[in-house]
C-alpha cells in the first residue's frame, strides 16, 4: 500500500481544499481505496466540490493520525469507468452509491507531494 493511502485511511476523515473563484472551501471526506497502484478517493457529481474540482482539480488534503498531521498536495483525475467505480466499491463500501447510478464519481491522486509532522519529531517527505 502506498504512503498517501495509508495515511488516509488510518485518519478515517481527512479534509480535501478545493478553490470556488477565488475563496477557499474545505470538506471532510472518508472514502479511499488503492486501485491499480494508485490512491483514489469518491465523491458525488451533484456536489459542489465535484464542480470545483472539475474546474480546477489541483487540491490539498490535510489530517491527523495519532499525534502526527500531514498534508498531500495533488492533482485529482477522474476515473469515469464502471470497472474502477465498482473496484472501489469493493474496497471501500458506501451504501449509498451504486457503480453505474449516474452520481458515484471517483478520482485518482496524481502528482502527489507530501508530509508528516509533528511537534516533537522530524518531519517525513513523501
Amino acid at each position: 500500500m502506498n504512503k498517501t493511502t495509508e495515511l488516509l485511511q488510518q485518519a478515517k476523515t481527512f479534509y480535501i481544499a478545493t478553490l470556488e473563484g477565488d475563496q477557499p472551501r474545505v470538506r471532510p471526506f472518508g472514502a479511499v481505496a488503492e486501485l491499480y497502484g494508485k490512491t483514489y478517493i469518491a465523491m458525488n457529481n451533484t456536489k459542489k466540490v465535484f464542480q470545483q474540482v472539475m474546474a480546477n482539480p489541483k487540491v490539498e488534503i490535510s489530517a491527523m493520525v495519532g499525534g502526527n498531521w500531514f498534508r498531500i498536495t495533488a492533482t485529482l483525475v477522474r476515473d469515469d469507468r464502471n470497472e474502477a467505480r465498482a473496484d472501489f466499491l469493493k474496497q471501500s463500501p458506501i451504501p449509498m452509491y451504486k457503480a453505474d447510478d449516474g452520481i458515484f464519481e471517483i478520482f485518482y491522486l496524481d502528482n502527489v507531494s507530501g508530509k508528516v509532522e509533528s511537534f516533537g519529531g522530524p518531519a517525513e517527505t513523501f
